[in-house]
C-alpha cells in the first residue's frame, strides 16, 4: 500500500466480512437446521436424492467460499483496497448465483407446492430480496472505498 494512502474503512471491512460470514453460515442454518425452510428444501419428501445432492452441496460450498473471502479480507500484506475488492466479489458468488439460477429453464425461486403460502416482501421472493439487499452493501462498501481512494490520493 503506498505510504500515506488510507486503508479500507473499518465499517466497509466490517460489512463485507458480516456479509462472508453470513453466506458461510446462512445455507446450513436455513436450508438445513431451520424446519420451516429446511422442510421446503432438504428435508422436502418430494425433492428427488439428485435435487438434494446439489442444495447440500450449496450447503458444503457457501462456508468454504466464506473462509477464502474472509482469508483474503484480513490479508495483511498487499493491497488492501485490492483485498477488499476480492472479498466482495468472493461474498456476491451466492447472491448473484441465485439471478443467474433462474435463467435456467424449469427453475423457480419456490417450489410450485409452496407457491401459495409464499410471502412476497415487495413482489419478490424473501432469498431474492437478500440478496439484492447484500449486494447493494457490497457495492456500497466497495464504492465507497474506491472514492476514498482516489480522494486520498488526490490530496483530499
Amino acid at each position: 500500500m503506498p505510504r500515506g494512502a488510507r486503508r479500507p474503512s473499518t465499517a466497509s471491512r466490517a460489512l463485507v466480512a458480516s456479509l462472508l460470514g453470513a453466506i458461510g453460515v446462512g445455507p446450513l442454518v436455513s436450508d438445513f437446521l431451520f424446519r420451516p425452510i429446511a422442510d421446503r428444501h432438504i428435508h422436502n419428501p418430494n425433492w428427488p436424492p439428485h435435487a438434494k445432492f446439489h442444495n447440500a452441496q450449496y450447503i458444503v460450498m457457501s462456508p468454504l467460499v466464506s473462509a477464502v473471502g474472509l482469508r483474503v479480507l484480513f490479508q495483511r500484506d498487499g493491497d488492501a483496497h485490492a483485498h477488499l475488492r476480492q472479498a466482495a466479489a468472493l461474498a456476491s458468488v451466492a447472491w448473484l448465483g441465485m439471478w443467474g439460477a433462474l435463467l435456467f429453464p424449469g427453475t423457480a425461486a419456490v417450489d410450485p407446492e409452496f407457491v401459495a403460502d409464499a410471502s412476497k416482501p415487495a413482489g419478490l421472493d424473501p432469498q431474492l430480496g437478500l440478496s439484492l439487499i447484500a449486494l447493494s452493501g457490497l457495492a456500497g462498501a466497495v464504492t465507497t472505498e474506491a472514492v476514498r481512494a482516489r480522494r486520498s490520493s488526490l490530496g483530499r
